[in-house]
């Protein structure tokens, strides 16, 4: 094991030493006899363990990644937009978007965390009854892949009972948080007779400091790719903070206004995810 751990560090420590110069300490220190075959053999190990690594990371983060199994992104209507909004219900915050998505007669869909619709359970009825599809975002926003099979399990669970309680609205719809997920993540929800969703286009609103036509402009980007391709647009917004209550979400309102005004309804369709799946 120790000659083992002296490999790694000698050849994927830090610095700018290539790997052939930090061999020779394993020649010198442990009278290893590294030569081009040792190198060559660490480095395909090392090469194949990054590919791991980063192909694990890629099913498990990547929105549209179908490796770990489906998950419902958008439809192949390039004129269609779903707004999606994460982490609400949130006071006061919500509710103004609720009045904003009126004033367009645009219909969106609610990906809610099932503690604070147990805080604000007159909310989440009234997304409901502005005619907006809801969906589980889980009881307590974790990170799913970190998390054991049985608090998965509860985290879907608890959420849907939560949101039918508070609404009498079956849930069909279900977007990890982070949209992280690992494939007994995808197969807990299809038993709950959930369909995960993701996103295609992200407006980056959590970030500090960021402004409403920053939003806006991240989403264009995504829109514009996704219309390159021949597919709707899945749009990622926040109404929320999974934090707390009360996070002041008014610039992803006015990027949400902003996108209405740049692509109308009419000019294009608005729908909600069951649309597509």
């Amino acid at each position: 094991m120790d000659v083992v751990l002296a490999i790694e560090r000698a050849i994927f420590a830090g610095g700018r030493e290539p790997v052939r110069a930090r061999t020779r300490i394993l020649d010198r220190r442990y009278g290893i006899q590294t030569g081009d075959a040792m190198i060559a053999a660490v480095a395909t190990a090392s090469t194949c363990a990054g590919l791991l690594a980063g192909g694990c990371a890629y099913a498990a983060l990547w929105p549209e990644s179908q490796i770990f199994g489906r998950v419902l992104v958008a439809g192949s209507n390039p004129a269609e937009f779903a707004l999606t909004f994460d982490d609400g219900p949130n006071d006061p915050w919500t509710p103004r978007l609720l009045e904003m998505l009126a004033e367009h007669q645009v219909r969106a869909t609610f990906f809610l965390i099932g503690e604070f619709v147990r805080e604000r359970p007159a909310i989440a009825r009234q997304i409901v009854a502005g005619g907006h599809l809801i969906g589980n975002h889980t009881t307590n926003h974790p990170w799913l892949p970190l998390m054991s099979p049985r608090r998965v399990r509860n985290e879907l669970a608890f959420c849907n009972a939560i949101i039918e309680d508070a609404t009498g609205q079956r849930v069909r719809y279900f977007r990890p948080p982070h949209g992280a997920r690992r494939p007994d993540v995808l197969r807990a929800a299809r038993a709950m007779g959930l369909t995960p969703v993701q996103w295609n286009a992200v407006g980056h609103d959590w970030r500090r400091g960021i402004s409403s036509m920053e939003i806006v402009r991240d989403l264009e980007r995504g829109i514009a790719r996704n219309q390159r391709q021949g597919r709707g647009s899945n749009l990622l917004l926040h109404d929320g903070g999974h934090r707390r209550m009360g996070m002041d979400r008014a610039r992803s309102i006015e990027a949400a206004r902003l996108i209405l005004g740049k692509y109308p309804p009419g000019a294009a369709r608005y729908v909600t995810v069951d649309a597509w799946g």
